[in-house]
């Protein structure tokens, strides 16, 4: 055997497809000889049934069968090229290989190994090798250089061991798996794929680390805005605890002052109203004296006497005419009247502070109209681009509004395209792409029945529909009537209930795009725990009328704060 294995070169058993001894070896036609897997995934993949050497065509596709003999020959030939080595390797290998992986049946625990056996999945010392140098059935089995884990390293499906990884799957793949995967699939040696993940994982370590250091920075800077808020709250308690003392102190002094001019001038009253009945009793008295008077004169019978007796001048006093004299106290009055106005300002006043507490007291309110007044702060500049405008959209002369032009389609079919243009969904993209940290719109949608609001990608497909699934580079809500959902996930509502103004908040740091109805300071749905790489441009989509009358525009507004 040995002298008819110098007959034979290892080139002269190698398989032309995988370079590998023949596997089951077949004989085509034309007398060429392949591994029946290679050569059947081989015509399996071409549209033409031709020898891969030569090039024959085969009008019928053989019915090929194992050549027994190169199959033998291919078997005996391993046999003695891996006996061969293994005696070389059992002869000039030291007890300690130096390979770190220890011997499988060595009980000593330190007995390094110098073969492991893809077969038997198991590493041996030079002493516990020598089986698989004598015995038949282990003669044949393949002895790698030793490797630890090997059951884990080894395909469980071909023997072989995994040195491919597909990045497509994420999978690891031996010689022979790749023949049967997919040829337009990413696939790279083991080695060059682990290189590149852990560049990867070195930058995403990078990346970590510097986004736990904004958030150390950012719960230190929060801890101490939460101290000086707490101080800062304190003072604004005290201020409002000495300003409410300081009206209490007033509204006292006015207690008192008016009790004062109320009884001062009750006084004066007093004193004049007793004047007055001094003088009215004096007025009595005088009255008394002129009925005597004028009592006596009517019983004179003497006219002479009578004439003689009649006083000159009248008998009647002088008196004050009583009809411009009253008692109620006119000044008293007039007070109360102006006091009852002030009164009831001052009420207003105390109703509005109440009703200002109380809004604070309601959380969630105060929370939602602050969360949007702080996001209203990065608001930015957005013009609608043109160049990127579906032909049947019609965009306003400053590039704030866009809106569905009906007519536009008895002229579109003519129309020269630009590359950026969107050619099936009805959209158009600002003309400036952010990607700093936060950035803020508003848009008028009125009483628009559908409409797509959100950012997109700079490679957003434009050519053709855009597939509505979580990575295809747009964030968008999307208004049908009465409700909403997402671009992504269609049929899903997320919120329910038509808006006049929708906000668009994004922080391209934190991964999150929220939407907001901004006349009622609801948020409509927010995207968390996205990944940016590119800059993001706002996204409009008016709608055609599917949904009833919708030719309204979509029109960009500046951000009405509210203080």
């Amino acid at each position: 055997m040995a002298s008819s294995s110098s007959l034979v070169s290892e080139e002269q058993l190698l398989c032309p497809i995988c370079l590998e001894v023949f596997k089951r070896p077949v004989s085509t036609p034309c007398g060429h000889n392949f591994c029946m897997s290679c050569i059947s995934y081989y015509w399996d993949i071409e549209r033409v049934t031709q020898c891969p050497i030569c090039k024959e065509c085969f009008h019928i596709r053989p019915d090929l069968k194992v050549n027994t003999f190169i199959s033998e020959l291919a078997s005996h030939f391993s046999l003695l090229h891996v006996t061969n080595v293994d005696i070389n390797s059992t002869n000039q290998q030291p007890t300690c290989s130096g390979s770190g992986v220890l011997c499988d049946i060595c009980t000593d625990g330190i007995t390094e190994a110098v073969k492991s056996c893809l077969e038997c999945l198991g590493s041996f010392c030079d002493v516990h090798l020598e089986h698989h140098c004598q015995a038949f059935g282990l003669k044949r089995h393949t002895l790698v250089e030793p490797r630890a884990s090997l059951k884990d390293r080894v395909c469980k499906k071909h023997n072989r061991f995994l040195e491919l990884f597909c990045r497509d799957d994420k999978s690891v793949l031996c010689t022979v798996c790749i023949r049967s995967h997919n040829i337009t699939h990413d696939v790279v040696p083991v080695q060059q794929a682990y290189d590149t993940l852990k560049d990867q994982l070195g930058k995403d370590e990078g990346k970590v680390q510097r986004m736990i250091q904004e958030r150390f920075q950012i719960v230190q800077s929060m801890s101490q805005s939460v101290t000086e808020s707490t101080k800062e709250a304190e003072e604004e308690i005290e201020n409002s605890i000495q300003d409410l003392i300081a009206l209490e102190f007033e509204l006292k002094k006015s207690r008192e002052m008016l009790i004062k001019v109320a009884k001062e001038k009750q006084k004066t009253s007093e004193e004049q109203a007793e004047r007055h009945i001094s003088n009215i009793k004096r007025e009595i008295s005088d009255l008394q004296v002129a009925a005597a008077k004028i009592n006596e004169l009517k019983g004179m019978k003497n006219q002479l006497h009578f004439l003689q007796s009649y006083p000159n001048p009248r008998l009647l006093p002088h008196t004050m005419d009583l009809s411009t004299f009253s008692f109620t106290n006119l000044e008293i009055q007039q007070m109360r009247k102006s006091l009852t106005r002030s009164f009831s300002q001052l009420h207003m006043l105390l109703n509005e502070i109440n009703t200002e507490i109380n809004k604070f007291s309601d959380s969630t309110e105060v929370s939602n109209d602050t969360a949007l007044r702080y996001m209203q702060q990065f608001e930015v500049n957005i013009v609608l681009d043109p160049d990127t405008a579906h032909p049947l959209l019609s965009l306003s002369a400053n590039g704030k509004q866009v809106k569905y032009n009906m007519g536009a389609g008895l002229w579109v079919n003519n129309q020269i395209l630009k590359p950026n243009t969107f050619t099936e969904h009805l959209a158009v993209v600002g003309q400036r792409g952010f990607s700093f940290r936060k950035f803020y719109f508003e848009v008028y949608v009125g009483e628009k029945t559908e409409w797509c609001l959100g950012v997109a990608t700079a490679s957003l497909q434009r050519r053709g529909a855009i597939v509505r699934t979580s990575h295809c580079g747009l964030w968008a809500i999307w208004f049908l009537e009465d409700k909403f959902e997402t671009f992504c996930s269609p049929d899903v509502p997320v919120h329910v209930g038509k808006v006049e103004k929708v906000g668009v908040f994004v922080d391209y740091d934190e991964g999150k795009i929220s939407f907001w109805d901004v006349v009622s300071a609801v948020q409509i749905y927010c995207f968390t725990e996205c990944f940016f790489t590119e800059e993001l441009y706002p996204y409009f989509n008016p709608c055609d009328n599917e949904y009833g009358s919708n030719l309204d525009p979509m029109i960009i507004v500046p951000a009405c704060r509210t203080e």
